[in-house]
């Protein structure tokens, strides 16, 4: 049996903030479901705190109450500048790569991932249908993150921890 194809997808997006807020924001599960388009996530029992190597999380992702468990394990975290996952769970496989770069007085985020595709051929015809999707999707994600961090409601434990 051969190797199943790959689908990939990036989006980036130039935000106006230190990288390391940014970096922040985005590793911080309890501010991800305000920048993660429909996704709720959560730190799974384990010996390593997220967001460290070692780390477990499960997202809910979906609409209106319906979605789909995805369970990760975070494989790279290099503040402030690269996080990645490897998907585990039963729903979805792959790697997910976070990447913030500086970029002039801001910083480019960047949010990828990279998955097995299934059905051979039919797969592929179907990423090539679903991509633009996803990547709007993580697009629009990006977008929120930039305006949370930049108006200081992201991260939510640095904000909630900040005195008027």
């Amino acid at each position: 049996m051969g190797r199943s194809a790959l689908g990939r997808v990036e989006a980036s997006r130039r935000v106006d903030a230190p990288a390391a807020d940014v970096f922040a924001a985005m590793v911080d599960l309890s501010s991800q479901d305000r920048w993660m388009l429909g996704t709720k996530l959560f730190a799974l029992e384990g010996e390593v705190a997220v967001p460290e190597v070692g780390s477990r999380i499960a997202a809910l992702t979906g609409i209106a109450g319906i979605g789909v468990l995805d369970t990760m394990t975070v494989t790279v975290y290099e503040p402030p500048h690269r996080w990645e996952t490897v998907h585990t769970g039963k729903a979805f496989k792959g790697v997910g790569v976070f990447r913030v770069e500086p970029a002039g007085s801001g910083c480019l985020v960047t949010w990828g991932e990279e998955i097995p595709l299934p059905f051979g051929a039919l797969g592929g015809v179907g990423w090539k249908m679903v991509r633009p999707l996803v990547r709007w999707g993580l697009s629009v994600s990006l977008r929120k993150l930039g305006k949370g961090v930049r108006n200081g409601t992201l991260p939510v434990s640095r904000a909630a921890g900040s005195s008027e």
